[in-house]
């Protein structure tokens, strides 16, 4: 093992930005690493070679090395090329097998997965392992994300553990999102190439399918979610989605860590997609014209003291677009209030917002895309930010919301909870208040928090203290970093213990 300070890692995981993104798995592998090296650590990252890689913008080269992995009754070549991850000296390698990943999206065509999807990452996990041989890597700790590389562990365990450079290697599964568990029908067992014996309730299967979320649980050393309050929630049947009793038999090993945000890119102090950028001493005037700027470009009335409250996701029912639609037919009738909803999703919520927006111009803009000059600008815009999502593993918007200076509306729930303090008198006398939250999943405790935010909005003394606070706050990947590194070493003195 290294030294106490110094821990070699390898990622592997299916997305990593710049290289492959779908979503917020892409954010944490290529920020994380970075901070880790930055840290005093020695980590690779390792990935897919999608065809959306060859258009990251990045150098990537050959390393010149092959290899072959059997994948059921045949045997399967692969290749490695080489990248780094941008503005560090953090290597990514990229596993190179056309068949599996020259294809036109990650892991679906058309909305429907690709039916060998089990199969791909059968061999991409494969591949990590050798790979540490064919690099003769010296590693401490391998960490796999969701389920794509769930079968390391297993691998590593049962096939590679007794060989000189895998005996003293740690593994680290972290869940992003326990809704993608990796289900595929049981015959795909034979994929594997692992025993039969191996398909039972408490290792692989899950009612009569292979679980590759499942099976990395069993097997990885330490698992890690997104948030803490995530952590309690996935072990209940609410959250967990089956998988509550298998994370609860293994929650001595397991923590939540809250994912960071890149402040090199969500910074309103350097902001290139602002009209002007702000610090917190500046936030006032700097809001002001931003708000300003937002309302023209979105063909709202400019006015300052309207507050305007705004939206940006994916539109579907897990993140409460249902109630946020709700209120704003209830109150726009009613209240002097403005709204933005910036996203795309399921096609019910396009036609309704679309019609809403139709019928009042003034009141209600909407943006049926992804944007992301437009999300910053409406982050720095916005005086209210609303994420009434049903559950939220770790959630980006509301710490990017808190950083510009503009108050959170959330359901307490994940990430959200762990993150927005709601604004009491006990919590506005010990400062800790940077927002609003409500527990039940209804349109009324939505629209109760709502008012409670405009209330305060009206009083600039306890408005201005909500901003300052929120301001304030570190969420950078810094911070995640630090007790990723604990988690390190706990499970790698844990891992001596037992080997002792």
């Amino acid at each position: 093992m290294g030294g106490a300070s110094h821990v070699k890692i390898l990622m592997a995981t299916s997305e990593a930005v710049p290289f492959a993104k779908t979503g917020g798995l892409a954010d944490v592998c290529g920020a994380l690493p970075i901070e880790l090296a930055r840290q005093g650590h020695e980590i690779a990252v390792m990935l897919p070679a999608y065809r959306q890689t060859r258009y990251c913008g990045l150098p990537i080269e050959p390393l010149g090395i092959e290899f072959i992995v059997p994948i059921g009754s045949k045997t399967v070549p692969g290749r490695l090329l080489r990248s780094r991850l941008p503005e560090s000296n953090v290597p990514v390698y990229l596993v190179q097998q056309d068949d599996y990943y020259d294809r036109p999206e990650l892991y679906r065509k058309d909305g429907e997965d690709y039916p060998d999807n089990c199969e791909r990452f059968v061999f991409f996990c494969r591949a990590v392992l050798e790979t540490v041989r064919l690099l003769e890597m010296d590693l401490d700790v391998i960490h796999a994300h969701d389920w794509q590389t769930g079968l390391v562990p297993a691998y590593l365990n049962i096939e590679y553990r007794s060989l000189p450079r895998y005996h003293r290697i740690v593994t680290l599964l972290t869940i992003h999102n326990i809704g993608y568990q990796g289900n595929f029908w049981h015959w795909d067992m034979l994929l594997t190439g692992l025993d039969w014996k191996y398909f039972n309730w408490r290792q692989m299967e899950f009612y009569g399918h292979l679980n590759l979320l499942k099976t990395g649980i069993v097997f990885a050393d330490a698992i890690t979610t997104v948030s803490p309050r995530y952590a309690e929630e996935i072990q209940t049947p609410e959250f967990g989605r089956g998988l509550e009793g298998v994370l609860q038999h293994r929650r001595d090993v397991l923590t939540g860590i809250l994912n960071g945000i890149d402040h090199r890119v969500w910074n309103p102090a350097t902001d290139k997609f602002l009209p002007t950028t702000y610090t917190a001493e500046t936030v006032l005037q700097g809001k002001a014209i931003c708000k300003a700027a937002l309302q023209r470009e979105l063909g709202l009335p400019e006015r300052p003291e309207t507050p305007l409250v705004a939206s940006i996701g994916r539109l579907d029912d897990q993140k409460g677009f249902d109630l946020i639609a709700q209120v704003i037919s209830e109150w726009v009738g009613q209240h002097e209030v403005q709204w933005v909803i910036l996203g795309k999703g399921e096609p019910k919520y396009h036609e309704r917002f679309a019609e809403m927006a139709r019928r009042w111009p003034d009141r209600l803009a909407v943006r049926l895309e992804f944007s992301d000059p437009l999300a910053h600008r409406i982050e720095a815009g916005a005086d209210i930010f609303l994420m009434p999502s049903r559950y939220e593993p770790c959630g980006l918007n509301q710490m990017y919301s808190l950083r510009y200076g503009t108050v959170p509306v959330v359901r307490e729930t994940g990430g959200l909870a762990d993150t927005i303090v709601d604004t009491t008198p006990a919590t506005l006398a010990d400062g800790t208040a940077n927002g609003f939250s409500f527990r039940e999943d209804s349109a009324a405790a939505l629209a109760d928090a709502l008012w409670r935010a405009l209330d305060a909005y009206h009083r600039p003394d306890v408005w201005s203290q909500l901003i300052a606070t929120g301001m304030a706050q570190d969420w950078s990947w810094a911070r995640s970093a630090r007790q990723y590194e604990a988690v390190y070493q706990q499970t790698l003195a844990r891992a001596q213990t037992r080997s002792s």
